[in-house]
């Protein structure tokens, strides 16, 4: 063997051990950033209910899959459903979507993607609300969104930006660029 030979062998043996150590070390932090990603609790086909401090019935939820992680304290949902009791004790409103998120330290709910909110009875005035983002304080039952707002009742669509409600209170505000029908039977 000469020189050459040699110096080829030794350049391409170094840079098969470089590349098996970037491999062996890339390999390493994928199973441990993939092991702290793993949910503490799986459910499917979730039915759950939440109480408040007085024993009365705060919420309910239906999900057809919902992961819960401890550490984070989040627990996400498909396909959510909440049922929400305001302080009449009362389920007044159901609230669906596509993707949930619930931090429970803060209890504070994001709905996302074809967010529906429906009056459970038909004498309410407003019947539907839809929107593609909204977050619900379940300790207060404030719910607000920032993003395009559509609510359908008897007699009237409205449209706007931006929500603000109270469910307590049963007040429901939009924020900025209203539009209104409204029809007589």
């Amino acid at each position: 063997m000469n020189r050459v030979t040699l110096a080829i062998t030794a350049f391409f043996g170094t840079a098969l051990i470089l590349y098996w150590q970037v491999q062996s070390k890339r390999g390493n932090e994928e199973i441990a950033i993939d092991a702290s990603l793993k949910p503490d609790y799986i459910a499917d086909n979730l039915r759950s209910v939440d109480y408040n401090e007085q024993g009365l019935v705060n919420s309910r939820v239906t999900a057809t899959h919902m992961e819960h992680f401890d550490e984070a304290n989040m627990t996400y949902f498909t396909q959510p459903i909440y049922l929400v009791y305001p302080d009449e004790g009362q389920a007044q409103w159901r609230l669906q979507s596509t993707m949930g998120t619930l931090n429970k330290k803060s209890g504070k709910v994001i709905l996302e993607n074809n967010v529906i909110i429906d009056a459970i009875s038909p004498e309410e005035p407003i019947q539907t609300i839809k929107t593609s983002y909204l977050e619900l304080d379940l300790n207060t039952m404030i719910m607000t969104s920032d993003r395009e707002i559509y609510i359908t009742g008897n007699d009237f669509i409205i449209e706007g930006l931006g929500l603000f409600g109270d469910l307590n209170a049963q007040k429901v505000e939009l924020i900025s660029k209203v539009r209104g029908t409204y029809a007589t039977n």
